[in-house]
């Protein structure tokens, strides 16, 4: 009797396990009904990945552009010295008024500064001594002449006469325009000389405060005046690239602060000495500033070569950016893709990205990298 319970307790159990084993079948089939995914077999070779299904990978056909190299360099705009004026005093003393400060926009003829100068004192002391002498030498050839005409005195006489007079309106013009150059007026003279700017322009240098002493004609100017109207863009060219530049040639600038604007400058000097650190010669753009550029802004320029070149170009889709570089996916038979790193270059219109090097045009690639990236990678 328990024979017969176990026996059959023992069948019941094993159609169970097989109830349950028909019915995990049944749903992995249904769960399988779906699209296979492509499998990837890894090669030897770490840039060469195999897959099962590479219909799944459409490729698309490397095409030809033709356009003239580029060079890229970075730049910092620098004021054009040519343009460059400085402002000077021609009396020494003390600054006793600043009438425009650095980043001031002047114009020729506006007063800058006041100086408060001894040397209008000592200009006009040997004015006025002029004049007395002049006057007194007048007089004497005044008497000479007549003397003369009256036979008293000998021609002698009155030339002596008539060269101090000369001599005195010598002394007197020299002293009256000594007076004119340090800013007073013969009429009305003072202690406070007024600085005017010599030129229009924007002030970049300021070397003077209230109260501060000034040098007559010191080589440290106390004001200097430029004109932005035009300014110089520096650029560092590695030696290797300096067969791209050409004296005259125009460059692209663009600038950071304006992203949509590019602005034309001329090469107007290559140096004759590399920076013997880094291997670079400075390059001066000439540029046309249209109240966009500032003094130490840094900036893009874009040299053009004279030979146009031929480069591949492909769907900017084909282009994997990995690790710092660029690389395309090219078929090699047998459902094989080998990985290429290339070297890309602009973005073009339609969608498609220059390659400068690493593929020629014709070149089969696979129209979409980051698709068979992922597929590798899973």
């Amino acid at each position: 009797m328990n024979r017969t319970i176990l026996l059959e307790a023992s069948l019941c159990l094993a159609l169970s396990f097989a109830c349950a084993s028909c019915a995990k079948k049944a749903s992995s089939q249904e769960a399988d009904t779906g699209p296979k995914a492509a499998a990837v077999e890894p090669d030897m070779d770490a840039n060469h990945f195999k897959v099962d299904r590479p219909e799944l990978f459409p490729l698309a056909t490397a095409g030809i552009y033709c356009a003239s190299p580029e060079l890229n360099t970075t730049g910092v705009v620098s004021p054009d010295v040519s343009r460059q004026v400085p402002v000077i005093s021609l009396a020494s003393g003390r600054v006793v008024e600043i009438n425009a400060r650095l980043g001031d926009q002047v114009s020729m003829g506006q007063i800058l500064f006041k100086v408060r100068s001894p040397d209008i004192a000592q200009a006009f002391s040997d004015y006025r001594k002029a004049v007395s002498n002049e006057q007194l030498a007048k007089v004497q050839l005044d008497r000479a002449q007549v003397l003369y005409d009256k036979g008293a005195v000998p021609k002698s006489s009155l030339d002596a006469a008539r060269n101090a007079e000369d001599n005195a309106k010598v002394d007197l013009d020299t002293t009256a325009e000594h007076l004119r150059v340090l800013g007073s007026d013969l009429d009305h003279p003072t202690g406070i000389v007024p600085v005017y700017a010599p030129v229009a322009g924007v002030i970049t240098d300021q070397q003077i405060t209230n109260a501060a002493g000034v040098q007559a004609l010191a080589t440290a100017s106390p004001l200097t005046i430029s004109d932005m109207s035009h300014v110089w863009i520096v650029c560092d060219v590695y030696e290797n690239d300096l067969a791209q530049v050409q004296m005259g040639e125009f460059a692209d600038i663009r600038l950071n602060a304006y992203p949509d604007r590019i602005l034309k400058g001329r090469i107007g000097n290559i140096g004759e000495i590399l920076d013997p650190n880094i291997r670079t010669a400075k390059v001066r753009l000439e540029v046309a500033n249209p109240n966009l550029l500032r003094f130490g802004m840094f900036v893009t320029a874009t040299f053009h070569g004279q030979r146009k070149e031929t480069h591949a170009t492909v769907p900017a889709t084909a282009v994997l950016h990995l690790h710092d570089r660029d690389w395309i996916y090219t078929p090699a038979g047998s459902g094989i893709f080998k990985r290429v790193e290339v070297v890309g270059g602009n973005m073009l219109p339609g969608s498609l990205q220059e390659i400068n090097s690493g593929i020629a045009p014709g070149t089969k690639v696979v129209a979409n990298a980051l698709v068979l990236q992922n597929t590798v990678e899973q």
